[in-house]
């Protein structure tokens, strides 16, 4: 994707049309996972702003998108996210995009027709110049109105409508969906792939049972948003960061520190229900105190499904095994990273 660095704003985030900056040029879409299809919907506002940044009128470049996700609505059962909002606005604000509009998803804007959401939302309350969307795009009441009928009644009012048509990989249709199917597949290689970076979890490191301590182990606990996608349940080796959120850390940008590799276990806690899930990342070689800091874990390679161990000593030498592996293969990869950065 050709980004536009945006180093000196904030996305500005609303929930309302009505505290929009406007006019805008948009990208329309759920966009969990702002995976590589939804960058090649997001690069043409991206290229018109640029286009217009030296003209009297500033159009700002918006996605929009919706909230809760209309699967949510329709089935009243929260659903997991690649990309729960703070890891989106993140990312669309490494990008370059100014504005981020989560249009409220309720019955009302449920009952528009696809007229009434451009006519409405579009034109009266967002002045939109443009508007950008992945041919597979509904919208409207029951869903009617589709990408080639978007067209149509923008034409209507002067608004170009650009349909960009599905992004493949290896012959498959990148969607949300099939990164989810990978993922739990414990395919990282393929998530990468699709969602052009590596699949990672963040969260506040917390204090667990220490059972791990006490074998030579000592593991950071972490609490990841609720509505964060797990991938398969497992061991997996990992590549971790702090996320510096000092006072002299930068606003706009994302500042992390490495602090090493790791093995990283998945699953539900042994000594309570099942819908308590835990993380525990061991980074190799580390020995600095991690409680209450911001953890982001590069997840890099699949290792083993979960398991159960009947006393420390076994799951001791698992994790020395694990360990072994997970430093062998992470620096199998990084001469792979490096040969391929190299060659480029």
């Amino acid at each position: 994707m050709n980004k536009i660095p945006n180093s000196t704003n904030k996305v500005c985030v609303t929930y309302s049309t009505s505290s929009a900056l406007t006019p805008t040029a948009v990208a329309l879409g759920k966009f969990d996972g702002l995976h590589r299809g939804h960058q090649q919907v997001i690069q043409p506002i991206l290229n018109q702003v640029s286009r217009q940044k030296f003209t009297h009128e500033h159009t700002y470049s918006t996605v929009i998108s919706f909230h809760p996700h209309p699967q949510e609505f329709f089935t009243g059962k929260p659903c997991t996210l690649l990309t729960p909002l703070k890891e989106k606005v993140q990312q669309l604000q490494n990008w370059g995009i100014e504005q981020l509009i989560l249009l409220p998803f309720n019955r009302e804007m449920a009952a528009l027709s696809p007229q009434d959401f451009v006519e409405k939302i579009l034109v009266q309350q967002l002045h939109t110049r443009m508007i950008s969307v992945g041919e597979d795009f509904r919208f409207g009441k029951q869903r009617r109105g589709t990408a080639t009928d978007l067209q149509v009644i923008a034409a209507k009012f002067g608004i170009p409508v650009f349909i960009i048509p599905s992004y493949t990989c290896e012959g498959e249709r990148i969607s949300s969906s099939y990164i989810r199917q990978t993922l739990s597949e414990g395919n990282l290689h393929r998530a990468k792939l699709l969602l052009d970076h590596p699949y990672y979890l963040t969260g506040k490191v917390v204090k667990g049972q220490q059972l791990s301590r006490t074998i030579g182990f000592p593991t950071a606990n972490i609490q990841i948003p609720l509505n964060k996608f797990l991938p398969r349940h497992g061991t997996y080796a990992v590549k971790a960061f702090i996320l510096d959120e000092s006072t002299n850390a930068s606003p706009v940008l994302e500042h992390l520190l490495p602090i090493g590799s790791g093995v990283m276990n998945i699953g539900y806690h042994p000594k309570v229900n099942d819908s308590h899930q835990l993380l525990e990342v061991h980074v190799l070689d580390w020995s600095g105190d991690l409680y209450g800091k911001t953890l982001r874990v590069q997840l890099e390679e699949f290792l083993r499904s979960e398991q159960e161990f009947s006393c420390l000593q076994t799951k001791k030498a698992q994790m020395i095994a694990d360990c072994g592996i997970a430093s062998s293969l992470l620096i199998a990869n990084q001469s792979k990273d490096y040969e391929t950065r190299f060659v480029a």
